[in-house]
This record gives C-alpha cells, structure tokens and sequence, in this order.
C-alpha cells in the first residue's frame, strides 16, 4: 500500500464520521462550500503565481469587484476556478464519468477570456516547465499518452484504492501535460473530482504547501510515488476535518483543534518537537493556512503509544 495505513485509517475514520451525518443541513453545507471553493480558487491560483490575496479573491469571486493594480488575467483566472469547481460539482451530481470531452470542458472553463484560441484543447507546441526536471511529451504524443491515461483510470491496473489512484492520476495527467497552459489547475481539479466521487470532500492544496507539494510531484515523476500519496491524503484528511467541524453539532474539547502552543500544555514536549512530530506524519495534526494544530486526543494518544513502546 502506498499510503501510510494510519493515515489511511485516519480518513476513512473520518468518512464514516461524516456520512453518519448525512442528510447534511442545507444551509451550513452551502456555507461550507462556499468558503470551501474560495480556499480551492485562491490556493490553486496562488499555486501558478497568481497574487491576488485571499480577501480579494473573494471580492472578485462573490461581489464581482475589480481589484486595483491587478491584472485582468488575475481576475479572469479567479472568475474561472469558481465556475469549474461548480462545473466539477455538477459532474458529480449528475454521476457522470471522466472522459475526454469533459476534460477539454474543464480545461475551456480554466482558459476562458485568458487563452481563447487554445482552451479546451490539446497543446499543439512544445513546451518547458521551469525548475522541473522532467520535459513534458512532445506535442504529437499527447493524444496517444491522454488516450493510455483515460483506460489507466478505468481498468486500474495497479489496483490502487481511491486515495492513491486519484493522487497517482494526478502526477500521470501533470506530466503528460497535455494542454498549453492550466494543466496544474486542470489536475488538482480532475483529482478533487475523482475523491468527490467517491464521497469525499475537495482536496485542497495550500499555497503554504507548495514546496512540499512540488517536492512530492517530482518524487512521482521518478515512479517513486509514496510521497504523492501521502502529502494528497494529507490534503483530504484536512478538508474532511473542515467539513466534520462545520457540520458536527456538540464537538468534545479532547477533539477540538487546538495551537501546538497550547498543545503543550497535555504533554511534556516543546511546540518545535510537536511541530516536527506534524511534519513527519508521526502526530495527528493539521496544517491550516501557515499553523499546524492538533487535538488533545491526538496527543493523549501519541503520549500512550510512546509510553506502552518504552514497556
């Protein structure tokens, strides 16, 4: 299994806590998931360069504000990740399968107004990614490698779960990179799709993050696809923690999330050990925005299986 199994059981724990919930209540799921595709929209662009801020991107989004001193295209790719995360959610609604068609859907919606004679279709020219180490196919290949991709997703040959083939198709569709431009944005788009059909909420990858995620990417380029895998989970766990907090009614204190700061106080470790304990992966944490945060039950229970290795 490529994903770490107490991460895995981690967020299918968190599933079954979230779909014990449904029917969810209207109105605090349509307040969710407002807030939910702004996050998507700002860290996604954030990702590719773009340098509106988060509050910004929500004037653009939701009150059709023009921002001062930034670029139309700035605006236009704003305005477009909004409607192809409606665009996705409809998919999923609607039960429909990921094809080809639908991709070239998606990637038109990304480019709208920005690459107007290429959107929505495969690149025809070469094309250079700086600072990475692989060169993308050459054009003539990517309708063949596109075609290989979509029956990978079918048959699933490797046998992947959910988790690891939506994080695995997500290095695959990146390093054909079949489009001119988007192709990032059309990617963490096409793998939240893939999880949402499964029941689970968008995967969002923060800006904060993108070294690590880049990091993990690259890893995947070299067949070495662990990282991927678990960084993705990482990113899922965390949305399925936001959903949880937002539609959970009477949460416990021991399973509210809390500062590593104030973490310290239910356990004999400093906030620089916690934050590096975060980090690996060997701590139940998350990391929202900059700030990495835990729960008191997840550091009651780190404690005791430290204490029960020492016996």
């Amino acid at each position: 299994m490529l994903i770490n199994e107490e991460l895995y059981n981690r967020i299918y724990q968190k599933k079954k806590q979230l779909d014990n919930l449904r029917p969810f209540p209207k109105t605090a799921l349509e307040r969710l998931k407002e807030r939910l595709r702004l996050l998507f929209t700002y860290n996604s662009n954030a990702i590719e360069g773009n340098t509106l801020t988060l509050s910004e991107t929500k004037l653009v989004v939701q009150e059709g504000i023009t921002i001062g001193g930034k670029s139309l295209r700035e605006h236009n790719e704003a305005i477009n990740h909004q409607k192809a995360i409606e665009f996705i959610e409809q998919i999923v609604t609607e039960k429909k399968q990921i094809t080809e068609e639908l991709l070239c859907q998606l990637h038109g919606i990304i480019l709208s107004n920005i690459e107007q004679e290429e959107k929505g279709m495969y690149r025809k020219r070469k094309v250079w990614i700086e600072g990475a180490s692989f060169v993308p196919a050459k054009p003539e290949l990517v309708p063949g490698l596109m075609k290989d991709f979509f029956v990978w997703l079918e048959t699933n040959p490797d046998k992947l779960n959910e988790i690891e083939q939506a994080a695995v198709a997500h290095e695959k569709f990146v390093f054909i990179h079949p489009f001119i431009d988007g192709n990032g944005r059309v990617g963490r788009l096409i793998t939240s799709l893939m999880l949402m059909q499964k029941g689970f909420p968008p995967l969002i990858v923060l800006k904060t993050e993108r070294q690590k995620y880049i990091r993990s990417l690259e890893a995947g380029h070299k067949e070495n696809y662990a990282p991927l895998v678990n960084f993705m989970g990482r990113c899922l766990e965390r949305s399925l923690v936001m959903y949880l907090e937002a539609l959970q009614v009477n949460i416990t204190k021991d399973k509210e999330y809390i500062s590593l700061q104030e973490a310290t106080k239910y356990c004999n470790y400093s906030q620089e050990y916690l934050s590096l304990l975060a980090r690996k992966g060997l701590l139940e944490a998350m990391k929202f925005q900059r700030d990495w945060m835990t729960t008191r039950k997840a550091i009651e229970e780190y404690v005791k299986k430290q204490e029960s290795q020492k016996n």
